[in-house]
């Protein structure tokens, strides 16, 4: 297939040289995305139905057979030799039972060893004489160790998982779940079975990943080029926002109030604060004629934009329009005959654009940011009735700050110049959106995000128990409010693939104190895993249970409070042994990741040592956030955990 692309000749086919020019970029596109991927197969099962899918089962039509694989391939002839599993017929591979077997006679699966075709596995879904059994194929590959980046899942997506990948794109979905329930996977997965189901639509409007960092993206960036899919952008929430540079940090209160929905409200009337009621008449000299436009009529005027609430500078664009359109009313009722160009004339007068200027002039949102955070007196006037004296106080830049440039931002003053910027001009929508990691962002930073898709839909993924930050949203109706998404639907995945039996289980200790009422996660995996915790007296002990752990196949990490890391990287260094950073592909000669906690959030290891809990929930601002954070570092093991410690473990942990 990549052949017959690459053996095109477009020479006689394209009007000019632009045509040309676009026809040879999609021809490109169409050839990475044909790309082979070693150790990597095209299919991985096959469906007999027994009855022809569409034909009158009635007239007795034959059954046919089909290959479901991760891409749509075809022979010379052009007949299909696997189908893409995203097609209406491969729907049953992943849905049908022996309780529903949804017309199909057989399902197989198919085993890989390095790319070799090892093992298959029959189940007769419709034969009632076969009892219903657990797929040992389906077990392995669930449980293959991890190396290397996120791996597309198409040959492991259970029944409720395929349910939210093949929900419409009208719709918003949000996706709790707990560690290892494949969450991520089912929203990568769903962009790209949208793009397979409206792929005209999407590529006009566009579709974006926001992950919670660069590492985080990095891990799951092969994902959906391994399914064909390359025209997905990925970002940070801090990418989407950033219209100036971030230099500065904020204190956890300080962020909290900035990351307020009610600081949306603030930013509106400071905005708006600019618009002054005309006082003078509008005169319009045209030849020997004088055109008067009276203050009363102009105050009429600003009154009804600033009633339809439209944005700011779209309504300074429409003044000098409405002004001239008043004065082309007073051209007519004198008999003249004036056309749009008149109109568009006066628009630009002199006259109309000083009175414009004056009465509506241009705001420049991070200068508003600014003032508002160096000048006492306008945060007092446009936060009354909204933040109280200690909150704004908090928010309060202590030093005075000579312009934009010098001045030294923080993230969440990004986040609040990007709210000033839609009230200014309209942020672009994409056609759809997925959030990770959702439950960390703050009000306005789901307002940020919601913005990019106010005329497209969204896939929200989190865990309530998962939020490390001080501004953690508490649920998702009220975050899904903030998104501009308060009608979707939320779905909640409690089977855990990836996390052993024992390791989830002792994690789970610590949900009563970080999320009560969330249904802890079970893990359906038949092995128990490995799992041990150590008392220590030396950073050598930690680096004696990586190495132990690095014996054994697959990638391991290594995973500290912030504060520990230089320690350990001096440790491990002096024991010979190399690290990547986070994020960092492994190879075969280093296997090892140092991870702070701080960044271990997304990211999973076959084998993982977690050094010293109770240093982890130190490092945060609260106790309830470090513990958040604790289960989140407890849960970073997909085969096996050893937690190290000197100092006594948080007694949450039991």
């Amino acid at each position: 297939m990549r052949e017959d692309v690459e053996n095109l000749d477009i020479s006689d086919v394209t009007a000019n040289w632009v045509n040309a020019e676009v026809l040879a970029r999609q021809i490109d596109d169409r050839i990475k995305a044909l790309a082979d991927l070693s150790h990597t197969p095209l299919f991985f099962g096959r469906l007999d139905y027994l009855h022809a899918p569409g034909a009158d089962r009635a007239e007795g039509a034959e059954g046919e057979h089909f290959y479901i694989g991760r891409r749509h391939v075809h022979d010379a002839d052009g007949d299909p030799m696997v189908i893409d599993w995203r097609a209406p017929v491969s729907q049953p591979f992943y849905r049908a039972s022996k309780k529903d077997p949804m017309d199909v006679a057989l399902r197989r699966r198919f085993g890989y060893t390095g790319g070799d075709l090892t093992a298959y596995e029959d189940e007769h879904l419709s034969d009632p004489a076969e009892a219903a059994t657990t797929s040992k194929l389906l077990q392995q590959e669930i449980e293959r160790p991890r190396v290397g980046p996120m791996r597309d899942i198409v040959a492991t997506i259970q029944p409720e998982q395929d349910e939210i990948v093949r929900s419409g794109l009208s719709g918003t979905v949000c996706v709790q779940g707990g560690p290892g329930t494949g969450k991520t996977a089912v929203g990568l997965h769903r962009v790209a079975y949208l793009l397979y189901a409206h792929r005209e639509r999407l590529a006009r409007t566009g579709t974006l990943v926001i992950g919670p960092n660069k590492s985080f993206l990095h891990y799951i960036e092969q994902v959906l080029p391994a399914l064909g899919e390359l025209e997905v952008k990925q970002a940070t929430v801090d990418d989407l926002v950033a219209h100036v540079e971030v230099r500065g940090s904020d204190t956890a209160a300080a962020a909290v109030v900035k990351g307020d929905a009610r600081m949306a409200e603030v930013l509106r009337r400071a905005v708006r604060s600019h618009v002054t009621p005309p006082t003078e008449p509008v005169v319009v000299v045209r030849g020997s004629r004088r055109w008067r436009v009276p203050a009363y009529e102009l105050d009429d005027t600003v009154r009804e934009l600033l009633d339809r609430d439209i944005r700011y500078g779209a309504a300074r664009e429409a003044l000098p329009q409405r002004i001239a359109h008043a004065v082309l009313v007073q051209m007519e009722r004198s008999g003249e005959a004036p056309d749009d160009r008149v109109q568009d004339a006066v628009a630009r007068n002199s006259a109309v654009k000083a009175a414009v200027k004056a009465i509506w002039p241009p705001v420049d949102p991070a200068k508003l940011v600014l003032r508002l955070l160096t000048d006492a007196d306008f945060l007092a006037e446009h936060a009354d009735g909204i933040l109280d004296g200690d909150e704004q106080k908090e928010i309060l830049w202590a030093k005075p700050v000579r312009s934009v440039k010098s001045a030294k931002w923080s993230a969440a003053d990004a986040v609040l110049i990007d709210e000033a910027t839609d009230l200014v001009q309209r942020t672009h929508s994409l056609g759809h959106v997925v959030l990770d990691e959702a439950q960390d962002l703050s009000p306005m930073q789901y307002r940020a995000v919601g913005r990019r898709c106010t005329t497209g839909s969204a896939t929200v993924l989190g865990d309530l128990a998962q939020g490390t930050t001080p501004w953690a949203t508490q649920s998702w109706q009220d975050a899904l409010a903030h998104l501009g998404k308060a009608d979707a639907m939320v779905e909640e995945l409690t089977a855990g693939f990836r996390v052993p039996t024992d390791v989830i289980t002792y994690a789970s200790r610590l949900l009563p104190h970080i999320a009560p009422g969330l249904t802890p996660v079970a893990s359906v995996r038949e092995n128990p895993g490995f799992f041990e915790v150590r008392a220590t007296t030396a950073d050598r002990d930690v680096i004696t249970a990586c190495e132990e752990l690095l014996l054994r196949e697959g990638s391991t990490g290594l995973i500290a409070a912030d504060a520990r890391i230089p320690a350990l990287a001096a440790a491990l260094a002096a024991a010979g042994i190399g690290h990547l950073a986070p994020g960092e592909e492994t190879t075969r000669e280093t296997r090892l990741t140092l991870v702070p906690a701080s960044l271990a959030k997304g990211l999973e290891y076959d084998y993982v040592v977690l050094d010293e809990p109770q240093a982890v929930v130190d490092g945060e601002p609260d106790e309830r956030t470090g513990l958040r954070r604790l289960y989140v570092a407890l849960t970073r093991a997909v085969s096996g955990l050893i937690v190290t410690h000197a100092a006594p473990l948080p007694p949450q942990l039991g």
